[in-house]
């Protein structure tokens, strides 16, 4: 494996942020500074960097990029679609500006010296874009969504408790009730200030919101459910794995290659269990650390799996014969369940 300093003749490096971004261009070779320049991030001010980078060099380029991403996905994007190789590394720690200070044009520069000595395959590229990132959109939406959805169905029984609208409120209210609720006629009341009028629009305005983030939610289950099947074939067909849980593990999964085997899956997602041994006792723990998104994901495939698959019950009944805990048999179900996701990941988007 070569080197950057030996495949690239010139090396730019970009500090991103929400309104500009700062270029340092080296020569790889010396590490010699040939010039720097700030530019807006709109599409007019990426355009404008690339032509200044192409003017100011006569060969191949590498274009390292803090926040792909984020703030730098604008100029990702516009230097990937111009032909140029574009790397990302993390923001310069603090400790890097201990003594010389700290500045976009320092920072820039630090990210481009940052790989003049590292092989250009080590290096982190950026994540494809397309239906992995609009995966990862949709799974965004659908938790502020649902998180609204429940904040106004709490705010409905909240209010229906505390002012009588002749709706039985003493259980958390069913769909079939907040659709009615929904419904009602907007009223006019002789006083502006009557209680019962205000606490009515109000409820019938709650209700509302809950049912169309309700429909909203139903919409994202089904977008999610047509990328996951166009992503990973099959993953769908495994017991228990539904669209949002599908749609969190091919987001850590990203693509083939990014995790190197089945074991650093599991560590990622805190699934591959840690020695908790003491004296004559010998056992293990899960990991409290990793992706808990992930971690969540594989845990509710397991429940469902505990609950209506007839193959994992008969585990179950089996390993508590032995004396296992629920939860010790949980573990090794997430741990099985985690190597036989991540072998059809590696089966069907190789």
């Amino acid at each position: 494996m070569s080197i950057v300093a030996q495949l690239f003749e010139h090396v730019v490096g970009i500090d991103t942020h929400a309104r500009t971004h700062t270029y340092c261009l080296l020569t790889a070779a010396t590490g010699a500074v040939i010039d720097t320049e700030t530019f807006p991030t709109t599409a007019s001010g990426n355009a404008r960097a690339i032509s200044w980078i192409l003017r100011r060099t006569s060969g191949s380029v590498l274009a390292v990029v803090e926040g792909t991403s984020s703030y730098g996905a604008g100029i990702t994007a516009a230097l990937v679609e111009t032909g140029i190789d574009v790397a990302e590394v993390r923001p310069a720690g603090r400790s890097s500006h201990a003594h010389q200070g700290k500045s976009d044009l320092l920072d820039a520069e630090a990210a481009a010296r940052s790989v003049l000595g590292r092989e250009f395959e080590s290096l982190a590229k950026p994540r494809q874009s397309g239906q992995r990132a609009a995966l990862r959109v949709l799974l965004a939406a659908r938790s502020i969504i649902d998180q609204q959805r429940t904040a106004n169905r709490n705010a409905l029984l909240a209010l229906l408790r505390s002012v009588d609208l002749g709706v039985d409120a003493r259980k958390p209210l069913t769909d079939a009730q907040v659709r009615t609720i929904a419904s009602w006629r907007a009223t006019r009341s002789a006083k502006p200030r009557d209680l019962l009028a205000i606490a009515r629009r109000e409820a019938r305005r709650l209700a509302q919101c809950v049912v169309e983030q309700t429909e909203l939610l139903k919409q994202n289950h089904r977008e999610l459910q047509q990328l996951a099947q166009a992503l990973a074939p099959g993953l769908l067909d495994q017991p228990g794995v539904g669209p949002v849980t599908a749609g969190i593990i091919l987001c850590a999964y990203s693509h083939h290659g990014r995790v190197r085997s089945e074991a650093a899956f599991a560590a990622l997602g805190g699934i591959a269990p840690l020695q908790a041994s003491s004296g004559n006792t010998t056992r293990h723990r899960l990991s409290r650390s990793g992706d808990r998104q992930l971690n969540r994901a594989f845990d509710v495939i397991v429940r469902t799996r505990m609950s209506y698959d007839a193959t994992t019950r008969d585990y179950i009944a089996r390993r508590r014969t032995e004396g296992r805990s629920n939860r010790e048999i949980r573990r090794c179900l997430k741990r099985y369940v985690c190597r036989a996701i991540f072998r059809e990941l590696q089966t069907t988007m190789a």
